[in-house]
């Protein structure tokens, strides 16, 4: 009796646990992110876009954590949704209302009435802070609608750096739980979709990503152009991921570090042929966006773009958080020069890294380019706590498409396998099905639930297929020799 409930208990699936004994680290996540937006709300100016977004997004975070702490299962899509909507939608609804809106978003509309009325983005003679435009030609392009239409809501740059980077995101999940290039679609495509956007949700709704977008911050569009770089590498697709971190290394400069990293990864992935296409694909659209630029007023263009960014024009740049790099100019002389050798230090050993051992992955290659972008950060004598969205968003995003990149279609069964051999979704799934019947492996006996023999498989003994009655071979004595 105790083996035969052995065999008749189910075999449990690690998918099919209970939601309570599996660790909630979604809370403790969501209770972090209200407490450091509360931080920045108390630790900044009364009037200022990012005190505003500090209180809004703390509410928001913490209705989503009460919200998870009712929902039995983990990173669900309630509690990311409204995190969501309390952390960036209802501070740009706010900000937008009474028009209060980061200053690069002054600068980036600003640049492109320059662009049309002069042929260059840039300044002539920038003196005060706002004069300068530290931001490559194509980001002028977020702009274009202010200058067509004026000053309204729906021109504003701010709102077009969230459908910058809303269109963006979905390419690169589409990228993911689309067609392949073989014409297969991933199974369960619902699923993987329902997936997808939960995930984003959550990767929009961390603060680091939710405050640019409030207050009009020019880096998540070009950080989502790199989300979809990194998921059309990770397909193969040499043009696509070319023209998408083109279109990134004509925003900023930060983007630019991707090139080699992803043409690296690319070399691993798809070969070197595909590796040279994205690296030609990529610089020929950078080039063309900003070379005509760089040639109409070539010192306008060094001295916002070159000069002013990396703190060594005559005019300090805004961005002045204290880190390393900050610090070491203003305690050690020289200390320009120093931050400009440690930065060209560490971008040295990540192309030798890059040559002497490559990325093999997608989510390898990403991490290589947070660690180089995070030590540019840290190492930069103007740099700001607000480029965390860099290494924060390339370490989380290509761990969290990893599942959907990974399902592929299974394979068709060989015409002569027997159909209680073929491989099924649930049989690599766990030992055991939905309904808590054992696994085949499991299983001691080949009858069916009415008891009659299985007919795939001829029983090797006659007590098998129920038959009590012995074979006439088996009363015969063996024959001496």
């Amino acid at each position: 009796m105790l083996r035969a409930a052995r065999e008749q208990a189910p075999q449990a699936c690690p998918a099919d646990r209970s939601p309570h004994r599996e660790r909630r680290w979604d809370r403790l996540v969501l209770v972090v992110c209200a407490i450091s937006a509360l931080t920045v709300g108390l630790a900044s100016a009364p009037n200022t876009s990012q005190h505003a977004w500090g209180l809004f997004a703390a509410a928001g975070y913490v209705c989503a954590a009460l919200a998870a702490a009712r929902t039995p299962t983990p990173w669900a899509r309630v509690p990311a949704t409204i995190a969501v909507v309390g952390a960036a939608v209802l501070p740009l609804l706010y900000l937008t209302a009474i028009g209060r809106a980061q200053m690069e978003v002054g600068v980036v509309e600003r640049s492109a009435d320059l662009l049309f009325s002069s042929g260059t983005p840039y300044h002539p003679a920038p003196h005060a802070v706002r004069d300068f435009n530290p931001y490559l030609p194509g980001m002028a392009l977020f702009g274009v609608p202010h200058m067509l239409f004026g000053p309204a809501a729906f021109t504003s740059a701010r709102l077009w750096f969230l459908l910058g980077f809303l269109a963006a995101l979905a390419a690169a999940v589409r990228a993911l739980t689309g067609k392949r290039t073989t014409g297969s679609r991933p199974p369960n495509g619902t699923v993987l979709r329902g997936t997808a956007l939960t995930g984003a949700l959550w990767l929009t709704a961390c603060p680091v990503v939710a405050l640019p977008l409030s207050i009009g911050g020019v880096d998540p569009p070009v950080v989502a152009l790199l989300c979809l770089a990194l998921a059309f590498t990770h397909r193969g697709s040499a043009v696509p991921a070319g023209l998408a971190i083109g279109a990134a290394a004509a925003l900023k400069w930060t983007a630019w570090p991707a090139v080699p990293v992803i043409v690296a990864v690319l070399a691993v992935i798809a070969g070197k042929r595909a590796a040279l296409t994205c690296a030609a694909v990529a610089s020929a659209l950078a080039a063309l966006a900003i070379g005509p630029v760089a040639l109409v007023d070539g010192g306008a263009f060094y001295q916002n773009v070159v000069l002013y960014p990396f703190g060594l024009g005559p005019t300090a740049s805004s961005a002045q958080s204290p880190l390393l790099g900050h610090l070491i100019v203003l305690a050690v002389p020289h200390g320009e020069t120093v931050t400009m050798a440690l930065i060209a230090s560490s971008a040295v050993g990540t192309g030798l890294s890059l040559l002497l051992r490559p990325p093999r992955t997608t989510t390898a290659a990403a991490d290589r380019l947070a660690l180089g972008l995070a030590l540019a950060i840290l190492l930069s004598p103007a740099t700001r706590v607000g480029y965390a969205i860099y290494p924060v968003v390339l370490v989380a995003w290509p761990r969290f498409t990893a599942r959907l990149a990974t399902e592929r279609p299974a394979p068709r069964p060989h015409p002569g396998e027997r159909p209680h051999l073929r491989p099924t979704v649930a049989s690599r799934l766990c030992t055991g099905t939905a309904s808590g019947d054992p696994s085949p492996r499991h299983r001691t006996s080949t009858r069916t639930p009415t008891g009659s023999p299985s007919p795939h498989r001829r029983p090797r003994h006659p007590d098998a297929a129920g038959d009590p009655r012995p074979t006439p071979g088996a009363l015969r004595s063996p024959k001496r020799p």
